[in-house]
């Protein structure tokens, strides 16, 4: 009878310990022999030991998965907890790795009849230190590309039967043209020698959508590349090859909404794992997002205003994920560093910002950042007022006390006024004065110079259409924009004068193939052959302004000083130590003689300065003569 109470003390004892919240598996860890791989899915796929934060959280997705029970034969790692979703199918599994060493162990689930299936889960070594992870800065130029436009290097892959969207058709501008990722690869030296330091490319991941998914924001798997890109391999190589140059590998992540083809869309985990769930589930109309980004600020915003933005279906094909859900919230965060970590990225590009959980993406900016010191993160707010703007940039005084841990936003108001600026006609409120009451609205940022500015995007009108096919307008729109204290980012094809002047504004038209991406196109703007003498000369007057931008830590860190438009003529000085670099924007048709004693203040006056475009040398005296509309830049650095 007593050796009968000490065995059920031992089994009850045994029994409260297993219903505790943090359990360890103490049995002994065995060298794994044999990979296993009995689930249908674990992600993330495989993790690294050395992160700052030592827990990490599996989903697991099997048939009935619910109902095993896992356990871990490696004494360095510790399940913490086990939680089930609402479908039986799942599992999410708490791990502490803090002891833990690269290796692979074995996961195994015994299920309820005895059976027990066995998934063996790597943890790799990191390969480079924390603080080798290098954003990009001030001292950019970012290249962007839609990468289904841009150059179709391995045409065998263009075709995947297993997915919904099987044809190629490079006459219908919203299907599938046959740009992978190998052509960015194939034509980094050309953009290298452009000047430009990194590539952001639209969205890689897998988009197994039935039709128009080319553009790559309706991510229908997190953790795959899309094979009509390519491979994983590919992808790696292609930020493995920018590297050797010492350009930066950007990647669009997408943490708002994903694809209604996403796998996990036909078995969610919870009940709440994307919003407006239960309509969506009944077949009735979903909700869309209201696009009132100005509820995340404003202190009079209803409930009904915040939610219907932050919970809304961005479109009816993209499902609004759900960040409030505590396990939605680390699988994206999770996803976001395996990414960076496992192509070693110099930046994430983060799309449509202000829509999802405000509060979630301060996490997600933050977790990132503590991983990463010198990480950057650019977020799109497309907004034209700099107040929205400058809200969700790290270090903003705001009234709510909001902290984004965001290190960039997108400067869509400056995009606006350099066109408006350039498009108006001279008076006292419109025309020059755009830009220069718009750069007066930096004192607003918390660090302007961390701001990304651009002519245009992937979104947006070509500049060169904006600018109504004025190529003096459009050379004046960059180098503006070049010489500002911002990071600028060019669109693919800017470089060519591509235009949308057939369909001003339409998305499949912006996203025009690249001509000389593709074997037998008449044109290659790679080797120049085929273009036209105002696409050449756009070509070489972008090179030479980005290589001098490039070298010139005067535009990457100096002082800004510009003065009033006066005479249909802008004036802006950047200044470091004793370079002074000099933009003149000047808008007069008919030549023009400026008195420059109202810039006295600059110190010029008897300095030799040279033109960064010609060449040529010029003193600074008592006035300036300009024979024609154009930009002018101008350096004291001489060699």
């Amino acid at each position: 009878m007593k050796k009968l109470l000490i065995l059920l003390t031992l089994i009850s004892c045994f029994s409260c310990k297993q219903s505790e919240e943090k359990t360890t598996v103490n049995t002994s860890s065995e060298p794994i022999t044999e990979i296993k791989n009995d689930l249908e899915r674990v992600e993330p796929p495989h993790w690294w030991t050395g992160f700052q934060n030592t827990k990490l959280q599996l989903l697991v997705k099997h048939p009935n998965i619910a109902k095993a029970s896992p356990s871990i034969a490696n004494k360095s790692i510790t399940i913490e907890k086990v939680q089930k979703g609402d479908s039986p199918n799942y599992l999410f599994i708490d791990l502490d790795i803090a002891k833990a060493t690269a290796g692979k162990f074995n996961i195994e689930f015994k299920q309820e009849n005895g059976d027990t299936l066995t998934q063996t889960y790597e943890l790799k070594k990191r390969t480079k230190a924390a603080n080798d992870y290098i954003g990009f800065d001030s001292s950019d130029a970012i290249y962007l590309i839609t990468p289904d436009r841009f150059a179709n290097a391995i045409p065998e892959n263009d075709i995947d039967t297993s997915l919904l969207e099987t044809a190629i058709n490079r006459n219908d501008d919203y299907a599938r043209h046959g740009g992978d990722i190998a052509g960015i690869t194939k034509h980094l030296d050309y953009i290298d020698d452009l000047g430009f330091t990194a590539v952001w490319s639209c969205p890689l991941l897998t988009n197994d959508m039935p039709q128009s998914s080319y553009h790559g924001y309706a991510i229908t798997d997190y953790y795959q590349v899309d094979p009509r890109f390519g491979t994983f391999d590919e992808y790696k190589e292609l930020a493995d090859k920018a590297s050797e140059r010492g350009m930066k590998l950007i990647m669009d992540q997408v943490a708002n909404h994903c694809g209604l083809e996403h796998w996990w869309m036909k078995d969610l985990p919870f009940n709440n794992w994307v919003n407006y769930q239960e309509e969506y589930s009944k077949g009735a109309p979903t909700h869309h997002s209201n696009h009132r980004r100005t509820s995340n600020q404003d202190i009079y915003a209803s409930q009904s205003d915040k939610e219907g933005m932050s919970k809304g279906w961005f479109v009816s094909a993209m499902p609004d994920l759900n960040q409030q859900n505590p396990f939605m919230a680390t699988y994206l965060i999770q996803n976001s560093i395996w990414w960076i970590e496992a192509l070693g990225l110099g930046g994430i590009r983060q799309d449509t910002y202000p829509y999802p959980d405000k509060e979630f993406m301060s996490k997600w900016a933050g977790a990132i950042m503590r991983e990463y010191p010198n990480f950057s993160i650019v977020g799109e707010e497309w907004s034209y007022n700099p107040l929205l703007i400058g809200y969700w940039q790290k270090g903003a005084k705001n009234n709510d006390g909001y902290e984004s841990n965001l290190t960039s936003t997108m400067d869509f108001a400056m995009q606006r006024k350099t066109v408006e600026a350039l498009n108006e006609q001279e008076s006292w409120d419109k025309g020059l004065v755009k830009i220069y009451e718009g750069l007066a609205n930096d004192f607003h940022y918390a660090n302007p110079k961390d701001i990304m500015i651009f002519p245009d995007n992937h979104d947006m009108s070509r500049i060169f259409t904006q600018l109504n096919g004025d190529v003096t307008n459009t050379k004046m729109a960059l180098s503006f924009q070049f010489v500002l204290p911002r990071i600028p980012q060019i669109y693919y094809g800017t470089e060519i004068l591509m235009n949308d002047f057939e369909k001003p504004g339409d998305h499949g038209l912006i996203r025009t193939d690249f001509p000389g991406g593709w074997q037998g196109d008449s044109t290659n703007a790679f080797t120049g052959e085929g273009l036209t003498d105002e696409q050449k000369d756009m070509q070489a007057y972008l090179k030479k302004l980005l290589n001098f931008r490039k070298n010139n830590n005067t535009i990457h860190e100096g002082k800004t000083v510009h003065f009033a438009p006066f005479m249909g003529t802008y004036f802006l000085f950047r200044t470091s130590g004793e370079e002074t670099v000099v933009h003149i924007i000047n808008k007069n048709e008919q030549p023009i003689t400026i008195d420059l004693k109202r810039y006295a203040e600059m110190n010029l006056k008897g300095k030799t300065l040279k033109n960064v475009i010609t060449g040529e040398q010029m003193t600074w005296g008592d006035d300036m003569q300009f024979k024609e509309k154009g930009s002018v830049i101008l350096t004291t650095k001489l060699d």
